[in-house]
């Protein structure tokens, strides 16, 4: 037995220990007329008898163990209860909603989360101020769903919320149950406003092209009998049907531009170096920035970060917020833009583009990537809404944040 080697060990111990203590008695007891070497004999002999006390308790619990506690049985119907508990807070840690726990039946009261999606929620990087996040969850209403908007690191974002009331230990409580929808809100839009583009578009070019066609051929047979018609008639005719052709042509350009809103091609996601992009829309940007003495900077942590997506469209996307912000920066002296691409909390990949102009009025932040709306003078509003649809395609989200100082940043997560 593996017990007998271990008990032959603790009596040699015990052996040896006494017959160290004894040969310290001994010597004690020759050299008596000398107290101080008595009193080491002593010391000596503190750490031997320690020993040989644990070999002697040792021995003791090998000979005469100690008999195992009796195990609490549990009834049938206890264990189930036990193991209906475990399930239930198993489910709720990995429900695929944030769910938090408010107390008091009404007003203001303590918030905590309950499950692995609230405490994500306001861990750094999510939500940027948990506290006014759980002042909006105490203040809500019961038994009522509404649609709640938070501000996180990534910018505005929206989530249903319902509370509900309980009892627990006799305690009045609330729980909230917050589903974060703003991918969801934001691919049913988008997908509205293909459609509706796709339907105008649609509907104008079968309308516009024969115009364009018959204005035409009424100026060139115009042409032909010209003639016959006093010069100031004439003339003016020709100046109608080519005004009219003109701005039909325009038109159909114009209506082209926004057809390309819902023709995009479905991406062709590949792996792809962020470095290796970030090279090849600096060599596209940089000389119109340089050449009115701004710059835009590009970083990468780590150097080695690789994303899967299409190349072409991301490229595109970061063209697009690129141009915006040379725009916007057209008036500040050296104004220069900055893309940096880095991991953050959970794994995901973030790519920022920020810039020195003067940023967007907080008013119009929720209409600047609908399709049509613009605050310039010459554009069509549809370079922020491609670049939504872009990134959306492959797979991410863009968000327009709110800025540390001045400018516009705007935040790219996969």
């Amino acid at each position: 037995m593996a017990s007998e080697p271990r008990e032959g060990q603790l009596k040699a111990s015990v052996l040896l220990c006494v017959a160290g203590v004894a040969a310290l008695g001994f010597g004690a007891g020759m050299v008596h007329d000398s107290p101080r070497l008595v009193v080491l004999c002593g010391l000596a002999a503190l750490p031997l008898m320690f020993r040989l006390w644990r070999c002697l308790d040792r021995l003791a619990m090998l000979r005469h163990p100690k008999p195992p506690e009796p195990k609490a049985v549990l009834s049938i119907e206890q264990q189930h209860l036990v193991d209906n508990a475990l399930a239930l807070e198993t489910s709720l840690e990995h429900a695929p909603i944030a769910l938090f726990r408010i107390d008091g039946a009404h007003g203001e009261g303590k918030v905590a989360p309950l499950n692995g999606n609230a405490r994500k929620l306001v861990a750094p990087g999510r939500a940027s101020d948990p506290a006014a996040l759980y002042r909006q969850l105490a203040e809500e209403a019961l038994e009522r769903r509404t649609l709640i908007q938070f501000d996180t690191e990534r910018g505005a974002e929206r989530a249903m919320l319902a509370v509900s009331l309980l009892s627990l230990q006799g305690s009045a409580q609330r729980l909230a149950a917050l589903m974060p929808v703003e991918s969801e809100l934001e691919a049913e839009a988008l997908n509205a406003w293909r459609q509706l583009v796709h339907v105008l578009t649609h509907e104008i070019m079968n309308s516009l092209t024969p115009v364009a066609s018959l204005s035409r051929t009424a100026r060139d047979m115009l042409e032909d009998c010209r003639e016959a018609l006093p010069p100031d008639v004439g003339h003016d005719l020709v100046t109608a049907l080519d005004a009219i052709s003109r701005r039909a042509d325009s038109l159909a350009d114009f209506v082209t531009s926004y057809r390309s809103l819902s023709n995009v091609p479905a991406a062709r996601p590949e792996r792809i170096l962020v470095a290796g992009l970030f090279e090849r829309v600096r060599a596209l940007v940089s000389p119109a920035w340089r050449s009115r003495g701004g710059e835009v900077q590009f970083s990468v942590e780590p150097g080695s970060l690789e994303l899967v997506a299409d190349p072409g469209q991301l490229e595109q996307a970061l063209i697009n917020l690129l141009k915006n912000a040379f725009e916007a920066s057209a008036g500040v002296a050296r104004g220069g833009a900055r893309v940096s691409a880095r991991l953050v909390r959970g794994g995901r990949l973030r790519i920022e583009v920020a810039d020195d102009g003067p940023g967007v009025p907080p008013d119009l932040v929720k209409h600047i990537f609908t399709p049509f709306f613009t605050t310039k003078k010459q554009g069509g509003g549809i370079g922020l809404a491609m670049v939504r649809h872009l990134v959306h395609e492959n797979g991410g989200t863009v968000r327009y944040a709110r800025p540390v100082g001045a400018g516009a940043r705007f935040i790219i997560s996969f």
